[in-house]
């Protein structure tokens, strides 16, 4: 057996999203590619390249990786690029993105050998907590002002949009784009390629795909643009776990367990936006708050219900646990970092990652 902690993806539940996006690519002629910012674990590239179109990034450390490991089309943005990178940015990149007016015309230069665009923010998003929301009151990210984007259409050719956030609802999604319809027509008519960005939980169980496609190849004929998708979670949701082994159990008012991992560092968006970790089936009598080995005394997992009593040294699977983890995954205590595990499709189990002492140290001064 693996030593714990350790993330664990399972080809067989990866493959189940891949393909889903490979047949919402074919019908409805969208483009899709994998977000960084939320996955960027390149030990399954191989495996995901066959059904999607390439990378997106947030950063020249994202654009490198997503050119060198993934390859295919590579898109780069960022909410502002430095002087000293943008070169090397350019240099990796197919698309260029930029987050303002004042970017772009700052780097007009450097980045006239690619394709570049402009992101744009409808003053509307699906997002339920303000910290993630890119609509949110004197937002930082992108253009809103039609008037001011028009005088720039001869340095550009598209334009990225992201105001979802870990929408499930078709609905919703419909209403919205309309309402970005409205807004930015007369800049979509003249763009020959639009992102919508990520955070569409298309690949969720019920989702209406054939809807959702129509709408995208409605939207690509109405315009006459190519589409691009940002699948972050909707690429990797359920596939892949993160596997503990209890160190304590305590009875403080509740029973408790303690084990070898921690949400501060190990899965930060847990502690970020205050919400439980998942455990399946979470069934049966025997009720625990499991816990993290932190200093930290909110690093809680959540309280979950077990078949059985829980002792030293029985293991336990944290579900859902690829985005947003391994690429925010940091040093704090020195809690040992979990390795990185596959399982291939034929069952078979192996380790692409372990950390050590030596990492820790030299992640340091």
């Amino acid at each position: 057996m693996i030593q714990t902690p350790y993330y664990l993806i399972d080809k067989s539940k990866l493959l189940a999203n891949m393909e889903k996006i490979a047949w919402l690519r074919e019908r409805s002629g969208a483009k899709a590619l994998l977000a960084l910012k939320c996955f960027a674990t390149w030990g399954v590239f191989d495996f995901m390249r066959d059904y999607m179109d390439g990378t997106t990034s947030s950063s020249l450390n994202e654009v490198r990786l997503g050119h060198e490991r993934f390859g295919k089309e590579t898109h780069a943005y960022s909410v502002a690029y430095a002087d000293y990178e943008i070169d090397e940015v350019v240099s990796h990149a197919d698309k260029i993105i930029f987050n303002s007016i004042g970017q772009l015309q700052r780097f007009e230069q450097q980045s006239a050998g690619i394709i570049r665009g402009l992101r744009l923010n409808p003053g509307i998003s699906s997002s339920s907590f303000d910290l993630a929301d890119p609509a949110r009151p004197f937002s930082r990210l992108g253009e809103w002002d039609v008037s001011q984007v028009e005088p720039v259409m001869d340095l550009i050719s598209g334009f990225m949009i992201h105001n979802n956030c870990e929408n499930g609802n078709f609905d919703l999604f419909d209403t919205m784009l309309g309402q970005i319809e409205q807004k930015f027509a007369p800049l979509l008519k003249k763009a020959e390629w639009v992102s919508l960005g990520g955070g569409i939980h298309f690949t969720g169980q019920d989702y209406p795909l054939e809807k959702f496609a129509e709408r995208l190849k409605r939207f690509a004929g109405d315009y006459g643009v190519e589409v691009y998708l940002e699948p972050g979670e909707a690429s990797i949701t359920k596939s892949t776990t993160l596997e503990v082994t209890v160190l304590d159990t305590l009875y403080n008012g509740k029973d408790l367990v303690v084990v070898d991992s921690s949400i501060e560092a190990h899965m930060l968006d847990l502690l970020i936006y205050r919400e439980s970790a998942k455990v399946s089936p979470n069934q049966g009598p025997h009720r625990y708050m499991v816990c993290g080995k932190s200093c930290l005394a909110g690093d809680i997992f959540g309280e979950f219900d077990f078949p059985s009593e829980l002792n030293v040294g029985d293991r336990i699977s944290i579900q859902d646990a690829a985005g947003y983890t391994m690429v925010k995954k940091n040093w704090f205590n020195g809690v040992k970092m979990p390795a990185i595990a596959i399982r291939e499709l034929d069952g078979s189990l192996r380790t692409v990652r372990e950390f050590s002492y030596a990492d820790y140290e030299q992640s340091l001064s």
